[in-house]
């Protein structure tokens, strides 16, 4: 892998180094102390001193952060269909993204549980600015997805991004990567045509769709009862509801990241739909497609996937209600519920400011919107 320097995670021999480096760094140390509250430092720094590989780092010290992030901010994380997966295979996980680490950390987690292929996971270069946090990253076995490029440079990356998940795949390690660019911040999730051009562009003499039925995409669905991070998002949903446009704060992606960490989350599930298969993708390839109507196409089916197994919470049902200003799903909720998700409302929105409103309950509504069109359809 000596081509993919500049993007690729940390060798086995580089974690201790790396651990040890960082271990004094005090938002490296803060983690710790929240993982292990019960331990001294000099014991919590003995695990670290035993940690020789990505495997172990993610196995004695990782996998217990997601825990304890687990139990003091959600009311419990369940999965489903991920039993159905073979222990022995890798896959191509292609999640919705809401939440800038807890998406992966989450898959990795329940993955971990069924002693599933962990997966090489991609994240923007502009979220690991920080060297703890680009440490941390490559602790985490994250590759580099490069931002804020021309659009020669971002060809080039693009096609060397592809070689190296084509490599990754090829040495037996799972990947994840997210359906779009950047987090789905009004809850309709879609899959950017983009992400499946990048990943094909390795396909070498493969015909395109052969090669994404090679490396066995999985859909996956990653619901949040409550989004701790709404009111974050909300100044750039505004923005472009009003069509203007929006910077970011220097520090929002950070905040982002410790927000979505710490905020209370509600219930949480994780939903695994069936491998797409080359039988799955033949009525696409009978149809004479261009390659981009196939990239659509193909698209539309992990769409499909994601919205057919998004576990809908009452949040979801209350604010499609709302909405529409209908009472259609109310045997999906109780009154209590109704009356929790009304004052979260009036916390964080101006419920006189019609667009603000409108914009955070489709936030909620958005998911029973699309599974409501897989019917409708």
């Amino acid at each position: 892998m000596q081509n993919f320097d500049d993007i690729r995670f940390y060798d086995d021999e580089e974690v201790n180094p790396a651990l040890q480096q960082y271990v004094k760094h005090p938002m490296v140390k803060a983690l710790l102390q929240f993982t292990f509250p019960d331990l001294e430092y000099d014991e919590i720094r003995t695990i670290l001193a035993d940690c020789y590989s990505i495997k172990d780092f993610q196995s004695k010290v990782i996998y217990y952060s997601v825990e304890k992030v687990l139990e003091k901010t959600s009311e419990g994380l369940s999965d489903r269909g991920f039993d159905k997966l073979d222990q022995d295979e890798s896959y191509f996980y292609i999640s919705n993204h809401r939440d800038i680490l807890l998406d992966t950390s989450l898959l990795n987690y329940t993955l971990y549980n069924h002693d599933l292929v962990m997966t090489a996971s991609a994240i923007g270069d502009n979220l690991v600015q920080k060297p703890f946090l680009a440490a941390l990253a490559k602790l985490n076995r994250n590759f580099l997805v490069l931002r804020n490029q021309s659009p020669r440079e971002m060809l080039k990356s693009s096609m060397r991004l592809s070689e190296y998940t084509r490599e990754l795949l090829e040495d037996s390690r799972s990947i994840w990567m997210a359906q779009r660019e950047g987090r789905t911040k009004d809850g309709n999730d879609v899959t950017q045509q983009g992400v499946l051009k990048m990943i094909g562009m390795a396909k070498g003499d493969l015909d395109l769709l052969d090669y994404l039925a090679k490396i066995k995409i999985v859909p996956v669905s990653i619901s949040y009862e409550f989004d701790p991070t709404d009111m974050l998002k909300m100044p750039e949903v505004l923005a472009k509801r009003m069509q203007e446009e929006y910077k970011k704060s220097a520090n929002e992606d950070f905040n982002s990241i410790m927000q979505g960490a710490m905020g209370q989350k509600g219930r949480i599930r994780l939903n695994a739909g069936d491998v797409i298969t080359s039988e799955d993708l033949d009525y696409i390839r009978e149809q004479n497609l261009s390659v981009n109507d196939q990239l659509q196409a193909v698209s539309k089916l992990i769409d499909k996937a994601i919205h057919k197994n998004y576990k809908l919470w009452p949040s979801n049902y209350i604010a499609c209600d709302l909405l529409r200003n209908e009472e259609r799903f109310t045997d999906k909720y109780t009154e209590k519920e109704k009356r929790q998700f009304d004052r979260r409302v009036s916390r964080r929105v101006d419920i006189k400011n019609p667009l603000a409103l409108n914009s955070y309950l489709l936030m909620y509504a958005n998911p029973v919107i699309n599974k409501l069109g897989l019917n409708e359809g």
